[in-house]
């Protein structure tokens, strides 16, 4: 057995396998599990939507640098370093609301 596949097991928990690392790492609604298919489908496109968004604002950033560096012009480069921070930042934040939502869920209780 290699060490990986042992780790792997090691994580997972040996009764349940690879399958039981992959549902630990599929988003759970614990709390808010009651709220509708629809209302599920909804939150998850406008999520896709934002994320979208933030990745082409990244890759915009990018070109920022890219033109700054090329140009020798130092505020093109700010621009784009920042564009690229504050985006990667929102998809961040984007990409982990459902655990946010339960956390803070959990200390209003």
């Amino acid at each position: 057995m290699h060490a990986t596949q042992h780790l792997i097991e090691i994580a997972a928990g040996k009764k349940d396998g690879i399958g039981g690392l992959v549902d630990g790492i599929s988003p759970n609604w614990d709390v808010f599990g009651e709220v509708g298919d629809k209302a599920k489908i909804i939150v998850g496109v406008i999520m896709a939507g934002a994320i979208l968004f933030l990745l082409g604002s990244a890759v915009i950033g990018a070109v920022h640098i890219r033109v700054g560096n090329q140009q020798h012009n130092t505020m093109e480069t700010k621009k784009g370093q920042t564009m690229v921070a504050s985006s990667l930042l929102g998809l961040f934040t984007v990409a982990s609301m459902a655990t946010l939502f339960t956390i803070v869920y959990g200390f209003g209780i």
